[in-house]
């Protein structure tokens, strides 16, 4: 199970809040999923009041707020501090959103946020895209966890840069990684738990699917499949085909 500074979580399937037809629906999703952590965003628990927050907390899952919709230093350190005071929690999913279309992170901002809400005693779950260099520096700034996107936030399309990914596992093997953002199908979440990362996030996959609780279902199931094939070792791709069946012992006929 993955270990987030110093606390184990039940499961490798974080889960967001936001986009559900219903409370109803996103509490039989969340169940359906056994996520351990429930991402919210500052914005999303004031619009829903007490209400809302009564039933994040009865989902009895590690909260993680984060500061989804920020876009620069200032803005993300206040959310932070706000998130904390409300929710009672030192741990924080830092966004700062560089780009208004692809939603990527503004990385120079981020490291610098980063350093700033360490200091301050948070534990910060930085939202980073897979370059080397931006993981080491958010690491210097003091987080014990990276967060990279596997595509933008909401497309959908997966791992765009698996191969960027598997070097950022190989340089880090010690270091929780999580999958965050662009989880669309249950292969997405099995391919990225296959890479060897602790964890995935994801919220639209299946809060817009036609059946969020059996989507929220399938991408547990396949989240579990993807941790056990890393374990197993599995076997490495060949460009040429190898015989499942040995030539030794075969009857030739003269």
């Amino acid at each position: 199970m993955p270990v987030f500074y110093g606390t184990e979580i039940a499961s490798p399937l974080m889960l967001g809040t936001a986009q559900y037809r219903s409370p109803t629906i996103l509490a039989e999703a969340f169940r359906a999923s056994a996520a351990g952590i429930a991402t919210v965003s500052l914005r999303r628990e004031a619009g829903g009041g007490q209400a809302f927050l009564r039933l994040i907390e009865a989902l009895g899952v590690r909260l993680l707020p984060n500061t989804a919709g920020c876009h620069s230093v200032k803005e993300a350190v206040t959310t932070a501090q706000m998130a904390r005071e409300l929710l009672g929690t030192d741990w924080i999913k830092l966004e700062v959103i560089g780009h208004a279309d692809l939603l990527s992170p503004d990385v120079f901002a981020l490291v610098e946020a980063a350093r700033e809400l360490t200091g301050q005693g948070f534990k910060v779950f930085p939202y980073c895209t897979e370059d080397l260099s931006v993981c080491e520096r958010l690491l210097a700034a003091g987080c014990q966890v990276l967060m990279p996107w596997g595509a933008p936030i909401g497309s959908g399309l997966g791992l765009n840069n698996p191969h960027g990914l598997k070097a950022l596992r190989a340089t880090f093997p010690d270091v929780p990684l999580v999958i965050d953002a662009g989880i669309g199908l249950p292969s997405h979440a099995a391919a990225a738990m296959e890479l060897g990362f602790d964890a995935i996030l994801l919220n639209t996959a299946v809060a817009k699917a036609g059946d969020p609780v059996m989507m929220a279902c399938a991408m547990a199931q396949a989240a579990e499949a993807g941790k056990a094939a890393h374990r197993a070792d599995p076997m490495e791709p060949r460009e040429m085909a190898t015989p499942s069946t040995p030539v030794i012992g075969k009857a030739f006929l003269s």
